[in-house]
This record gives C-alpha cells, structure tokens and sequence, in this order.
C-alpha cells in the first residue's frame, strides 16, 4: 500500500478551530442522578431552592431560648430570674427556638437555681446565637446556575435546599480503538513471564481511558485491532450506536500501513490530517457517519499531547464546561533549546528553585519517551514562529505539579549514579515534603550548574590525572571564588560491560582496539570518560583505534542497556548498572563519588534532610546490598585543601 502525505496539516490553533467546530455535534441528553453521586457532574438546569436553610429560627449553641427582652437589665449584681419552660427553654445546637423566644443564651452563661429556675448574669440581644430561617438559603432563590460543575462543597447545599436527586448532563461516550499488529494486551499477557513478551504492551487505550474518566466521560475501550483495513473498518463501524466521539489510536501517520484517513473518508470526512506541534503531529480531525473522530497518534506522549490539546477541549464543550486550566510560572532554562521552525513544541522540563529563581532543565525529547512526562514538572510550550530558547532567557512554564512540591525539591545536576534513585525513595519515605531531583549532565556540567547557580548540589567523580585525586582540582579551577562543601557519597567500581558469557573473551581496555569490537562512550565531561581517557592513555592505547568511541550515552545504565540489546558489544560504567542489565564486568578501576554543595545552601533544611539521609545506617545498608559499592566514609564531609598545597584530601564527619 502506498504511503500517506499530510494532505490537510494545519497549525495547532487551525485545529483547536476544528475541533471546536465537531464538538457542535455532540448533543448530550439530560438525566436525573442521586445529589450524593453527582460530584463532578454539570447541571443540566438552573437549580432553585424547595426549602429554605435552615428552615426554621434554630439555635445556634447549646443553651436556653429566651425572649431577650426579659433578660434586659441582668448584671453580675443584678442577675435576671427565668422560669424554665415558661421563660426559658433548654434548646441544643440545630433545635427549632419556641415560639415567643428571640434568643439563645450559651448553657456556660445559664446559672441554674433549681429544678424551676435558671438565672442569667448579663442581657441577651435579639437574635443571639440564632440562626435565623433562609440565613444560608431562601426558597426560590437560585443556588446553582445550569451549566454548574457540581463540587463536594455543593452536595451540601443541594440537600439543604431540598433536593434528592438532580438534573446533569449525561457524559459523553468516548470509543477508543487502539491499532497495531505489534501491540499486545497487558491484560491478556503474562507480564511475570517477560522472556515471552513478544510485542509492545498497548497502553495508550488505559492512559486515554483514565483521562476520559478524569474529564467527566465515559471511556469504551475496543480490544486491539491489527493493521488490517477491513478489521479497522469494521471496528469503526459495529460501534456507533450510542456513541458521542470516536478516537482512534495508531494508523494516522505517513507509513504504508497506516490506513486511518483512507478508511474514515470512505464514511465520511477528514477535515485536518497532521497538525504543526511536536509531539503530536499525525493527528487527524474528522467525521465518521457524522460522529466526531480523532486520530490519535501511536507514540505515547504524542498521543497525551494530542488528547490534552484536542479531545479535552471536544469533552468540555459538549459537557458545557469550563477547561481546567494549569497554574503557570517562570523559569530559566539551564542551557540553549533549538527548535524546529514552524512548528509548535511541547517541551518537557524538570523545574527546580535554586535561591529566588525557577530553572528549568529539559527531558528527552522523544515521542516515544512516557516517563519525559512522568518525570515532568511542567511543561513549555515553544511558538512555531520561535527557533528555540536561548539559555537564561525566560519562560513560560505550565507547571504539572504543586508549585509548593517543586520549591521543597532539592535539585542536583552532575554525574549519574544508581545509589540516587534510593536516596530518593528514602526521602520520600522519612521527610515526605522533601524531594530529590536529580539531572544526569555529567560530573563538568554539575560543576558548572554550580557556578551559575542554577543547582542546589552537583555529583561528581573527576578523576585529575595528575595527582590521582577527584574533584578537588575541578573545584579550584571552576568554582574559584564560590565557597563549596563536599559530602563523600560512595566508592564504586567501574569496569566494562560486556554481554552475559563475554561472548568475544574481551579482558581488558587493549580489546577495546579489536575491530570486531564496538564501543559505546560516555558523553565528554563525564567523569566515566574522564577516567577512560586517563587509563587509555596510561596503557599508551589510542582512543582513535576504537570502533563507537564518539558514540556517547548519558547515564551508566544507557550504556549498560547499549550493551544488553547488542548495539554495542562494551561500554565503561559502575557494577551495579552492568548487574541490573543481566552483564558481565571486568573491573578496571575504584572511584570517589563526592556531592559537592555551595555553602549558601548547606544549611537550608531541604539539604540538610538529604544529608542527614545519606549518613542513615538504612542508606549504607541499602547501597551495600547493590554490591560495588564501599560506604566506610559515606556521608563523611571532606575538606577542601587549599589550592596552593595540592589536592591531598583530609576528612572529619559532622
């Protein structure tokens, strides 16, 4: 089958346009629901009081009603006698107040004198601690306008005013179709058993489903249909009945067995096929047998992307419903961001505040990448007429989280290690309002974080060849002028990885020259590609000589997953990376992994609680448990030696 083209792509705001125009053909039915399950719905009417709240004069406190005209002239010298029953009547918080009675004395204030009487010591005025008849709601008075999203809160007035049941709009019925021959379905496969998982797990359907649900619709998920024409059309077409809009994920791109567009203009009409945003740019917007449909994307951020700009909006208008919209701020991005001319990006960036600023890092950039968004803290959306932002320029940041969460995060920028993702978890675990956010750039561009204040601590390993000493030299060449502190972290192995059972017998870095060899680097500046250069050139081996040594990774377990599918046959990085890959490792050499901290925020009780964190007995006991790991002086703050005296390292704990 020949291939499609973008015969109708239009810009994202064409197609918000667009999809405003089909939403027109939804028209929701109205039905009567119980008041206590109606959170969330909209009202299909405008919503008047039966009753009035409360219905009747009712006290206020506990204590006696009385006519305050018989209490006038009562003082602690003077009190006022009242016959109970007669003058005055024991009334409980909520009770109608007798007839002839304008006022309700507290019952702390009520001086009972005996089985008859009671006296007060001090004048009530008319309507003391009264609730008067409709003081919350009158009857007829409007209470709710139609068109009202019902919250938890308005339960409340609903059934004070006299309603059991209400008037909302019914939820739109959205069809979701997910297509591919490679999918299979995480409820029909044994995800225990993963040597036998023989394609990709479908999850956009139950990702769009959990949106629809969220959004107030009603999500009907069709089992995966294969990249047959016939079977996709007649998935289309056996589930229209009742139906209010169709989405249809996968077969809307450019790809020979991408069969959405064809099949939807045999019944009816595609009014944009490909919109100018990224991620996002297959879908398609049409009419099938005159029901709204949308063409999601396959890759799974597109297809977030896609239903948060397109279907969302579809949802809320046929519900007559306002669009939440996300809370906004400012940021910098921590270094330049290019982008494509023309279209429309969705960036997702990690946001952290360093001092009085909001910095902004960006994720990968992939469509295929969920986590991008499992890890975002925000999202910036860059304009189709911007080539890009430049660093310390700011912008606009959507923010996917509580603003109040991304200030208590501690942001660390540097060298990746695995014992981080523990650290993490254990701050989630004893001081949940602290967060660790942590940005793999490697151990120079932690430093530099550093220096332009844009991180709370950087991780680092740089080796100096010279001396054989980590970190310190770097300090005093980069950050000369910027009082630091240093917390050691780990010792860590580093060696190669090679596939299980070392298939090509590689012992050590003089392989790496072999030309059945392929290698796989660190990115420069890491303290991995560091130590590489230093032992390569030690052992007089020329970096040249090496097959994939300018292919680089960011992360120690990049490297070890290039390793594992056979794209690379070694790489350099930590035992427990090779460990969790199923590979084997040749050690090559034992390095100090130090966090590195400006004294300006040494003592800010976020970074202390990761301090205090690190020095945990659970902490070393955790990381020692990984193997390749020494934690004799973890937490250990080392002193700096002065730049004058050379690198040699002292240590005291504190």
């Amino acid at each position: 089958m020949k291939r499609n083209i973008y015969l109708k792509k239009k810009s994202l705001e064409e197609a918000k346009k667009v999809a405003s125009e089909i939403a027109q053909f939804i028209h929701l039915e109205a039905e009567v629901i119980p008041v206590i399950h109606s959170q969330g719905r909209i009202t299909a009417e405008p919503i008047f009081a039966k009753i009035s709240s409360p219905p009747f004069h009712c006290a206020a406190m506990d204590g006696i009603a009385v006519k305050a005209e018989n209490t006038f002239g009562a003082t602690e010298e003077s009190p006022k006698s009242l016959r109970i029953n007669k003058e005055a009547f024991f009334v409980n918080t909520g009770n109608p107040i007798p007839q002839g009675t304008d006022s309700v004395i507290m019952i702390e204030d009520v001086h009972r004198l005996d089985s008859e009487r009671v006296e007060t010591r001090e004048a009530a005025h008319p309507w003391q601690h009264v609730r008067s008849v409709g003081e919350d709601i009158l009857t007829t008075e409007m209470v709710f306008t139609e068109n009202h999203r019902i919250t938890p809160y308005d339960l409340g007035a609903l059934l004070a005013c006299g309603y059991q049941d209400v008037k909302v709009w019914k939820k739109p019925r959205v069809l979701i179709i997910p297509t591919g021959s490679e999918l299979i379905d995480p409820e029909q496969t044994d995800l225990n058993n993963l040597q036998n998982i023989s394609g990709i797990i479908e999850s956009n359907s139950y990702v769009l489903s959990a949106l629809i649900l969220e959004d107030g619709g009603i999500p009907i998920r069709h089992p995966i249909v294969k990249d047959d024409p016939l079977k996709i059309r007649e998935a289309l077409l056996s589930n229209i009945e009742g139906l209010d809009l169709m989405l249809i994920i996968a077969g809307s791109s450019a790809g020979s067995e991408d069969y959405t567009r064809s099949i939807i203009e045999e019944s009816g009409e595609v009014l944009i096929h490909g919109i100018s945003m990224m991620p996002g740019k297959p879908t398609l917007i049409g009419r099938f047998k005159n029901l709204p449909i949308v063409g999601i994307p396959g890759y799974p951020v597109s297809a977030i992307m896609a239903y948060e700009e397109l279907v969302r909006p579809i949802l809320f208008q046929s519900l007559h419903g306002m669009e939440p919209q996300r809370l906004k701020t400012k940021a910098i991005p921590t270094r330049k961001i290019p982008s494509k001319l023309g279209t429309e990006e969705f960036l997702r960036v990690k946001i952290g505040k360093v001092g009085e600023k909001f910095f902004a890092t960006p994720l990968p950039r992939g469509s295929g990448m969920v986590t991008s968004l499992t890890q975002a803290d925000g999202i910036i959306r860059i304009p189709a007429l911007s080539e890009g932002l430049n660093e310390n320029e700011v912008a606009e940041v959507e923010l996917l989280k509580p603003l109040d969460e991304i200030a208590n995060t501690v942001v660390m920028v540097g060298s990746h290690d695995l014992t981080l993702d523990l650290l993490a978890n254990l701050l989630g675990r004893y001081y949940p309002p602290v967060f660790l956010s942590s940005h793999s750039v490697g151990s120079l561009g932690g430093i530099l974080a550093i220096k332009n204040g844009s991180c709370h601590m950087a991780g680092s390993h740089l080796l100096d060849p010279e001396t054989g000493e980590y970190n310190f030299t770097y300090i005093h060449t980069y950050l000369n002028g910027i009082e630091v502190k240093v917390i050691h972290l780990v010792f860590r192995e580093q060696g190669l990885f090679v596939q299980r059972g070392n298939p090509k017998k590689v012992k050590g870095l003089d392989d790496l020259l072999r030309k059945d060899i392929t290698f796989i680097n660190r990115q420069k500046g890491s303290g991995t590609r560091i130590l590489l250069d230093h032992t390569l050139k030690n052992l007089s081996l020329d970096s040249n000589q090496i097959r994939g040594y300018q292919q680089e990774e960011f992360t120690h377990m990049g490297v070890a997953s290039t390793v594992a599918s056979g794209i690379a046959d070694a790489g350099l990085g930590i035992l427990p990376a090779a460990r969790a890959m199923n590979l084997d490792f040749i050690s090559i050499a034992k390095e100090r992994y130090d966090l590195i901290i400006p004294t300006l925020y040494f003592k800010d009780e976020k970074v202390q609680k990761v301090i205090e964190t690190i020095r945990s007995d659970e902490f070393k006991r955790m990381v020692s448990q990984m193997g390749g790991y020494d934690v004799s002086r973890t937490g250990a703050e080392l002193e700096i030696p002065s730049s004058e005296f050379g690198v040699r390292s002292s240590e005291h704990r504190t």
